[in-house]
């Protein structure tokens, strides 16, 4: 396997967005999932399927309304220009924003299924004995769900990896700033260069596999 400059600048570039992208996508799905699981609000189905909406919507019209509304004539772009933060498309925290978003689901639905599977008894159980809410979630339902948290990591981070349409759209093809693996692929293959994008694809294609089969083999273990 011989690698380019650019394309090892490529990895190193995707694993830190994945990485980045992970953490936070853990911090905010994981009270959105912890409410989905709990509330009885009207509002459960329209905000369950808005963060799914990824999952059906093509990547590319995410990527475009994320680029019109962290452009500099969008919402968010202009709250952005009045904070000194710049404008976040072709960015690679334009790229985070994005793979957030487009990653939610794959973090928020595993997580909600696990704490759905722990019922009320252990809640109501820890509640007798006067623990908080806070408690109760820190001491009983992570506990619980940890087989939910490790599935909704491992989904968020391997999903991030390969994503295409959305990071082109958002990021477009900037080498170390937003030229991700999967961009690289296209670009060798666009180039005619099948070699290096056979390289690079393989690399992917047992990445995903062993990604996939250690979560079977965990989620096999916490059933036993």
């Amino acid at each position: 396997m011989m690698l380019t400059e650019g394309d090892l600048s490529a990895i190193a570039l995707t694993l830190k967005l994945a990485s980045i992208t992970t953490v936070l996508l853990m911090l905010v799905g994981t009270p959105i999932a912890w409410w989905l699981a709990r509330t009885r609000c009207w509002l459960k189905e329209p905000v369950g399927a808005l963060v799914a909406l990824p999952l059906v919507l093509p990547p590319t019209v995410l990527g475009f309304y994320l680029l019109v509304a962290l452009g500099p004539h969008g919402p968010i772009g202009h709250l952005t220009q009045v904070l000194g933060l710049g404008v976040l498309p072709f960015t690679f925290a334009g790229l985070v924003v994005g793979s957030v978003l487009y990653s939610l689901p794959f973090v928020v639905q595993p997580v909600q299924n696990a704490f759905e599977a722990i019922g009320e008894r252990p809640l109501e159980a820890a509640a007798t004995l006067r623990a908080g809410p806070l408690d109760c979630f820190f001491s009983v339902a992570v506990p619980l769900a940890w087989p939910g948290f490790l599935s909704a990591a491992v989904l968020g981070f391997s999903h991030t990896v390969g994503e295409f349409g959305m990071v082109l759209m958002i990021g477009g093809n900037i080498p170390g700033a937003t030229k991700v693996l999967s961009v690289a692929i296209y670009d060798h293959v666009e180039g005619l260069e099948y070699g290096q994008a056979h390289d690079l694809a393989a690399g992917m294609l047992v990445f995903s596999f062993l990604v996939l089969l250690a979560l079977y083999l965990v989620r096999k273990h916490a059933r036993s």
